[in-house]
């Protein structure tokens, strides 16, 4: 869900913007004589980089409204002294500020992070692991989320999804302005209508495009984030958590849209492997044991 909503939100925020800036007419890249590159690029820099920080800025956020996590201020039992004690002893040991720490009502055996920045993150554990987990493998699988925060991972994923952002920007507009040219029959200059419609309906195409690529680095940080669980806590313990993890997504009852925020990705999404947010559990299992 990590993912999911950081995706999200900036779709939903470059969708936006382009129609404010339409209905303003703030298109200064066209001109009578055609589209000007070079202002079209900077132009499209500058908002899709905007879309992708302002995703980031509300991750954390949105990720507590979304898995209704519940943040513990005072632990009110001794599990939940031991989750907030587990999770500051191991981002000390990743050199990192202690997250917000929360647990979240769901059955299945998930957990997450995310946040702004390193020291400003969010570690959030499902009520069903916590239930069912060994205290070893709930440590590993915090290792694993202190690994993402530590690794600058939602950081990173800004700024691959502010260069994604920029290019689905720049070639929708290419490509709605050619649409609106062809379907036009005056020679008069600028565009019509058809260029706001089909440069909004090329975004949403090649967004949905452009997402194979962050889907990509989500699935190649997701190995590094094994390892780091590995290494804050031990190999063995963080291969068991899998193990368990890989046994329990068999009959899983988190929603959908919950699937891409945690360690638990659950079923690949119908589109296939190409925007699965996670690998394989198989695959992390053989790469750890390997690594």
């Amino acid at each position: 869900m990590r993912i999911l909503l950081f995706l999200a939100t900036n779709i939903a925020v470059l969708i936006v913007a382009s129609i404010v800036l339409s209905v303003l007419g703030v298109d200064r890249y066209i001109s009578n004589d055609g589209l000007n590159l070079g202002s079209l690029l900077a132009f499209c820099a500058v908002f899709g980089f905007t879309g992708s920080i302002i995703s980031l800025l509300l991750s954390k956020k949105m990720a507590k409204m979304s898995a209704r996590a519940q943040i513990i201020d005072s632990p009110a039992n001794h599990k939940e002294k031991w989750l907030l004690d587990t999770v500051a002893q191991l981002a000390h040991k990743a050199g990192i500020k202690t997250p917000e720490v929360a647990i979240f009502p769901s059955h299945d055996a998930n957990a997450f992070a995310t946040g702004w920045n390193k020291n400003d993150a969010l570690v959030a554990v499902s009520q069903g692991m916590m239930d069912r987990f060994p205290p070893n493998e709930i440590e590993a699988v915090l290792g694993h989320e202190i690994g993402h925060v530590a690794n600058g991972d939602m950081v990173t994923l800004t700024l691959i999804q502010g260069v994604v952002n920029t290019f689905v920007m720049f070639f929708a507009r290419i490509a709605g302005y050619a649409v609106d040219q062809f379907l036009r029959k005056d020679d008069e200059g600028g565009v019509g209508w058809g260029y706001y419609i089909a440069t909004i309906i090329f975004e949403i195409l090649f967004g949905i495009l452009a997402s194979m690529i962050v889907m990509w680095f989500s699935r190649y940080r997701e190995y590094k984030a094994d390892i780091a669980g590995a290494q804050l806590v031990s190999k063995s313990d963080m291969m068991a958590a899998l193990i368990r993890i890989k046994k329990e997504s068999e009959v899983s009852h988190m929603p959908e849209t919950m699937m891409a925020f945690g360690i638990n990705a659950g079923k690949r999404p119908t589109l296939g492997e190409l925007l699965a947010s996670h690998p394989p559990l198989d695959d992390r299992i053989k790469a750890l044991a390997n690594s």
